[in-house]
């Protein structure tokens, strides 16, 4: 007979190995797990974070709760689909009421991003108004454990990508008010136009334009089925 353990070749009928002394009967009554293929664990890891970082609800949901929570949702996919349906040459993000809670967070990027040069100064505004809602997102994920708290800031994410979209779109015509009340035309104070010309990338305004309205959008259709997803779990735990 061979050891299954390290194959050395001996007598019928012994209890132990020879030469591992190994016990045999033991091998038999524990039989060594089959390896798990190293797919299946990095499968079952991204599985186990998506659950505790994204959809992880509470153990029991008061309706109150619940139902401020389906407003919230009702609300965001009404404005959402407002905002995706309509053209962004038409500038309704900038008429938006939600354009004047950006606009103090696109100025204070211009000073945040002061040090890092005229470049990073100018761009500074666009993304300090992305980056805050974003700071929002993994507030409400690592420390206050709130996934929907979270997707509701991805939600103002996709927004402000789409809120930029206009002024991106106007880097070569110049025709939007700026905050002083002129046009870029009057004075040099035009974010996109400054940067794109840095660049030499000036004649591709309107395709970056459509780029970050394509991007605002494709993050609301996440945000928004992120939203549906948690309201389904937590109706299931809805406490009567």
């Amino acid at each position: 007979m061979h050891c299954a353990k390290c194959g050395w070749e001996q007598d019928e009928g012994r209890v132990d190995c020879a030469r591992c002394g190994i016990i045999f009967a033991k091998m038999h009554r524990h039989p060594r797990p089959a390896a798990i293929p190293r797919e299946m664990v990095h499968e079952s890891t991204w599985a186990r974070l998506v659950e505790e970082w994204l959809l992880i609800t509470e153990e029991s949901v008061t309706p109150f709760y619940f139902a401020g929570r389906v407003l919230v949702f009702l609300l965001l996919a009404w404005w959402g689909w407002r905002l995706i349906t309509t053209p962004l040459e038409t500038n309704d993000t900038g008429e938006s009421f939600l354009h004047l809670i950006n606009l103090p967070f696109h100025e204070a990027g211009h000073l945040i991003f002061m040090p890092f040069g005229r470049f990073m100064t100018i761009l500074g505004g666009s993304l300090g108004q992305i980056l805050m809602p974003l700071i929002c997102l993994g507030t409400f994920l690592i420390r206050t454990r709130d996934p929907f708290g979270g997707s509701v800031a991805l939600w103002w994410t996709a927004e402000n990508f789409m809120d930029v979209a206009p002024y991106i779109n106007d880097a070569r015509a110049m025709d939007l008010i700026l905050l002083g009340g002129f046009t870029g035309k009057e004075v040099d104070a035009h974010d996109w136009n400054n940067l794109l010309t840095m660049l030499g990338w000036l004649e591709y305004d309107h395709r970056l334009a459509h780029l970050s309205y394509g991007i605002g959008t494709a993050l609301m259709l996440v945000s928004l089925l992120w939203e549906a997803w948690l309201l389904r779990r937590q109706y299931r735990r809805l406490d009567w």
